[in-house]
């Protein structure tokens, strides 16, 4: 369970670096769409994404195999 806890704190702390050194705006196109934000506001927004999107795969795979 340490280690759980070691590598989500060093995750945290890779996140929270990459957020303060990346802080320029940046042009987010999605087919036709064309959104100006932040890199600060897009990088946790990503990852939130991606995390989502894992854990409800992961909950769909355990489903699957009960």
């Amino acid at each position: 369970m340490k280690t759980k806890i070691l590598i989500v704190a060093i995750l945290l702390a890779l996140i929270i670096i990459l957020l303060v050194q990346n802080t320029q705006e940046v042009v987010f196109r999605v087919y036709f769409w064309k959104i100006s934000m932040s890199q600060v506001i897009l990088v946790p927004l990503a990852v939130l994404v991606g995390f989502l999107f894992g854990y409800f795969v992961a909950k769909l795979g355990k489903e699957r195999k009960s």
